[in-house]
């Protein structure tokens, strides 16, 4: 019996620590050292050859190997090898739902329209396998952002690699996230409606609602007491400029009236989100300072009339037009999160510069989402979130990682997929019937 109930506890074993996320790296003990490495700073500037140190967490020294210094503590070769800071991926269901034909492993929505005291960082799952994924890519923080509803909740931005979500949070309640209505939506055929787009006959009515919504919140101002309204005191931050407001609009005429409307609500900075025909209407973004997080570029056009390779260059017209861009995954699966580099890859392919492009993925995003302080570029005094790879990370070919660090701590790449990797490449490789 004894030996009975030891293998039923070593099977146990076996098979949660099959199913459990790579345990979080301990805190940095010992100062980092990595020298000969192409370092790109995340800001448009590169290091040939860069000698890169950091300890407890924040980098104390980023410039040229050539220079006199001490190198103390691990020190790791980078010759023919690349360093960048961590990428970061906003507006992401990441770690809210693993399975979606899975019910209970769904978190990503709540039931109501105007939501934004639903906090998206309390349903975090630091142990999700897909988080898990994302990091052999060197996607490393993301904005953590609920959906469903107008307005959807709150977002928290956090870093991958830790034991629950109160050790990920980087910021909290960092913003709302508003889903403005379509002026056409699509046909439903299933109730005798043709297929295809139609007016939305109801964008005026729904438009009105959520105007009175965000002018009564701001009227609210701090209420509090056994009358407090949850919705309209989590909107007080967007008015007072400590939270954001991410705007998910596309058409031209939705991009404008989200603007036009929220601002004259008394929102105080807004955030673009997709803005698929941003391009048509820069000067007003640049007017009202709206900076724009564009959708994925791995996609196709929308509309028959559009030039083929739209989605592929949106984001470069957008930069050429002087606005400040960031990438984000859109409407793909959260698994796709992890081709957050090529995505920005495609725009070296469309004519930007390999370090622009870069920058839509770390200093850029990181300016967007308000972490810049201590994220997105490698500059002394700032966090040691970055990685090495083997080649160039935006292209699929030559992204592999060989180190990833996040706040100084060395943070496993192994995943379930390496393991499947492994376990199967012999097989195809002949060791194996």
């Amino acid at each position: 019996m004894k030996k009975i109930i030891e293998f039923i506890v070593l099977s146990m074993g076996t098979v949660f620590s099959g199913a459990a996320q790579q345990t979080p790296a301990p805190s940095q003990s010992e100062p980092v050292v990595i020298e000969g490495a192409t370092a790109h700073l995340g800001n448009g500037e590169i290091i040939e050859n860069s000698l890169i140190m950091f300890e407890d967490g924040k980098l104390t020294f980023v410039g040229p190997a050539t220079t006199k210094i001490a190198r103390n503590g691990t020190q790791i070769k980078g010759k023919g090898k690349h360093v960048y800071p961590g990428f970061i991926a906003p507006s992401t269901s990441l770690g809210l739902i693993e399975i979606d034909a899975v019910r209970a492993t769904d978190d990503q929505e709540e039931l109501g329209e105007m939501i934004p005291h639903v906090r998206s960082l309390i349903a975090y799952n630091a142990e999700s396998k897909v988080v898990e994924s994302m990091r052999p890519n060197g996607v490393l923080l993301g904005q953590i952002t609920p959906m469903g509803g107008r307005i959807s909740g709150t977002s928290s931005i956090v870093q991958f690699d830790a034991w629950n979500w109160e050790d990920a949070a980087v910021k909290v309640d960092d913003g709302i996230h508003l889903r403005w209505p379509n002026t056409f939506r699509q046909g439903k055929w299933w109730e005798g409606e043709e297929r295809g787009y139609q007016p939305n006959e109801k964008y005026e009515e729904q438009v009105t609602e959520v105007e009175v919504f965000l002018r009564n919140a701001n009227a609210y101002g701090d209420g509090n007491g056994e009358d407090m309204n949850p919705a309209f005191a989590a909107m007080q931050g967007s008015f007072d400029g400590s939270k954001k407001v991410y705007v998910y609009a596309d058409g031209e005429k939705e991009i404008i009236d989200a603007i036009t409307l929220s601002k004259k609500a008394g929102v105080k900075n807004v955030v673009l989100v997709g803005g698929y025909h941003a391009y048509k209407i820069t000067d007003f973004l640049k007017e009202n300072k709206v900076p724009v997080l564009a959708q994925l570029t791995h996609n196709l056009p929308v509309f028959e009339d559009e030039d083929y390779d739209l989605p592929y260059k949106l984001p470069k017209l957008l930069v050429d037009a002087g606005l400040l861009v960031g990438l984000q995954n859109g409407e793909a699966s959260n698994f796709q999160t992890r081709n957050l580099a090529f995505y920005a890859g495609q725009l070296v392919g469309q004519g930007m510069d390999k370090e622009k492009a870069l920058q839509l993925i770390t200093g850029n995003t990181a300016k967007i989402l308000g972490i810049d302080e201590n994220y997105g570029t490698l500059a002394e005094g700032k966090s040691a979130t970055l990685f090495i790879s083997e080649g160039d990370a935006l292209d699929m070919r030559s992204n592999q990682l060989t180190h990833a660090f996040i706040d100084g701590r060395e943070i496993s790449l192994e995943t379930h997929q390496t393991a499947l990797w492994r376990k199967y490449s012999g097989k195809y490789r002949g060791n194996q019937r």
